[in-house]
Parts: C-alpha cells; structure tokens; sequence
C-alpha cells in the first residue's frame, strides 16, 4: 500500500452569530483565521482526512504532501511522521537520526503535523478495521465529559446560550473572560438559568493581572455558584502565584499546557490542581500520563476547531486514564458547520466515542464546497 496523492481544501467556517461572543466586546476575529482539510489516497482505494490549525501555512501541507508520497503508511513511526521503519527511508530530521528523542520531548510540532497524524491514524484505521483510539492503546471509556462553551458575553446573551446548554444536557460551561469586565453578572445570570450546582470554568487567558485581583475574583463567584476551576487566571510564568493561589483553597486552578516540560515544572512547583492537556493525538496522551503519574486530572483543550479534529480530540480523551474533567469538543455548535457527517454525538453532558473505523467520520463535500476559499 502506498500514498499516491494527498488532496488539501483552504476553508473558512464562520461561528454562529451570537453564539460565541457578545457584539458589544468586538469580534473575537479568530474564526475568519484559514483552516486546511486534507485527504490523503492509498493506491488501494483506502484514504484518511486530517484538519489543521488555524492559521497553518498552505507551503507546510503541501511539502507534507510531497514528503509522504510514495510511502507505505503501514511503515510509518506513529510518533515521529512522517518517518519509516524502512532502512532506505531518507532522514526527517537534522542532527543524529538515532538521537531524536533527546530534543524533542513534545514530540513532532511543526504547524500542519496534527492534520498528518490525523489523516494517517484515519487511514491505518479503515485499513485496520479499528478505532483511532486503538493506536494510542485503546480507549478506557466509551464517553467522555463534555462542556458547553462561550466566549466573553453580556448577562443577558449568557443566559440565552446556558437555556440551550442545558436543553443539550449540559452540566457545566468553560467562559471566557476578563477581570475589566462583567464577569459576576454573567456569572450569576447563568446561574439563575442553569442552578448554583451548574459548574463553570472560568479561563480569563492569564488576563487576572495580580494574585489579589484573581483570590478576590473567586471570592465573590463562590457565593453565588459552583466554580469547578479557574483556568490560567494568571501569568503562567508565575508559578509561585498558582502555588499560593492554592494555598488559599476558594476553588480549584488549572493551566493550559502542551509541553511535557511546563507540565513536569507546573507538578514541581505544586501550582496546579488540574490541567487543561494540548498537543497531538499521541502527545497528548502522553501529556496525560505525566500528570495521571502525579494524581492530577485533567481535560481535553481546543481551539474551537471543526468536526475531523474536534474527533481526533475526542479519541484522544477516551485513551487517558485521569481525562475526567470537561472537555472542549465545541466546534459543532459554535461554528455554522462541522464539515463531517456523523461528527461528535452529545448525551447527557458526555461525548460519544466512535467505534467505527479510523476517526469515524466522512467529509461533507457540499459543506466543504461551500465553505472553501481555494476556489
């Protein structure tokens, strides 16, 4: 089996008006931000889809596409794409190809290798006949702890998107947030919709600008609602902050992290109750595993990304261990399209782990064709 072509679409799905941030704080912008979907053809008919980032460079996927042509994927490293098993394969790297290991702890990450690892554990799937979880060593559940998601709102909109949080099933909102804004109105505003047992993770990214202004921020919420977490309310260089913001114990803190070392120095300095985990599909099941080894939880981030990757998320989740908080999986109802029939299936605040073939999913061609800029 071999890789003859590998097609690649530019699209722009915009969010739902209203859905994601209030008019009156601006446009958050970052939905207008190019995404690429690739599909990548075997020459016996099997192929598998992957999505990037936003903002990944189109001369990266198309030097990726010219890189695996030719290749087996069966022989591919899993964690190193797109190198291979076989001794006549031409290096992938730039120092000692029996010492990579020594400089990359998070592993491959140059922007457009998550829509490869992606499209090749999809195709090796259908190939296989078995999940996308198998390959990072099976899934522990067959659902995973979902979040409903909003940006900076008014009280009011909040209100509206918490009725359909919880019409959804819902059990807890992520928000974003500011400390120069009204974040206690919104807060008790979704509260009054949802009760005060309602969880919310509160992620103002690091924009607390003092351990004063984020202790009495918690302060205040706790006496109206259910906190589960404050997310990167401070600068994550500060970890003594994280430290003594704990100390406190008003409610539990996470930081958002993708690279093994700042999540080994976040465990070392005892700064964190939980964390929110990034990275690929196999890194961030090794991210993980560092933290299960420290007893700490952890959730699934995101970047509000469509229906291939947000599943590629939710394999990924459903192989960790200690991934038993909310997850981010929030593209589906944030954005005007997914761009896969069959994306995620939500119950009861859970999403629903396929067990179909690869990622478990099928472009839509016609939403794809109309949301594409590379016409």
């Amino acid at each position: 089996m071999k890789i003859t072509k590998t097609e690649i679409w530019t699209v722009v799905v915009p969010t739902i008006e209203g859905r994601v941030q209030s008019a009156k704080f601006g446009p958050s912008g970052w939905d207008v931000v190019p995404k690429h979907i690739i599909r990548v053809h075997t020459d016996n008919g099997i192929y598998g889809l992957g999505e990037t980032g936003r903002g990944c460079p189109l001369e990266n996927v198309q030097k990726m596409a010219r890189q695996i042509e030719g290749l087996d994927p069966r022989e591919m490293i899993l964690q190193q794409l797109p190198a291979t098993s076989s001794l006549d394969a031409k290096p992938t790297t730039h120092y000692d190809p029996n010492r990579w290991w020594e400089g990359a702890a998070g592993g491959p990450s140059w922007s457009g290798y998550e829509a490869l690892e992606m499209a090749i554990i999809d195709l090796l799937g259908k190939y296989y006949d078995r999940p996308a979880h198998w390959f990072l060593g099976g899934a522990v559940r067959d659902r995973v702890p979902a979040d409903y998601w909003i940006s900076i709102q008014t009280p009011e909109e909040a209100a509206e998107n918490t009725r359909l949080a919880v019409q959804r099933g819902f059990k807890g909102m992520k928000l974003k947030c500011t400390a120069d804004e009204v974040l206690v109105d919104r807060c008790r505003a979704i509260w009054e919709v949802a009760g005060p047992e309602f969880e919310l993770t509160i992620d103002p990214n690091t924009r607390f600008w003092r351990l004063t202004e984020a202790l009495d921020m918690a302060r205040e919420l706790v006496k109206y609602g259910k906190v589960k977490v404050f997310e990167d309310p401070m600068a994550k260089w500060n970890l003594d902050w994280y430290r003594m913001f704990r100390q406190h114990g008003i409610v539990p803190v996470a930081l958002h992290l993708s690279d093994p070392n700042d999540i080994i120095n976040a465990i070392k300095a005892e700064a964190v109750d939980y964390m929110n985990l990034g990275g690929g599909m196999i890194q961030f099941v090794r991210n993980a595993a560092i933290a299960h080894a420290a007893g700490i939880p952890c959730w699934h981030g995101s970047g509000v990304d469509l229906g291939i990757m947000e599943l590629s998320y939710l394999h990924a989740a459903a192989a960790a261990r200690n991934c038993i908080l909310g997850s981010d999986f929030v593209g589906s109802w944030t954005r005007e399209d997914d761009l896969v029939i069959d994306g995620i299936a939500f119950e009861d605040g859970y999403a629903l782990v396929p067990d179909k073939p690869g990622l478990g999913c099928e472009l839509d061609m016609a939403a794809l064709d109309k949301y594409r800029i590379d016409k």
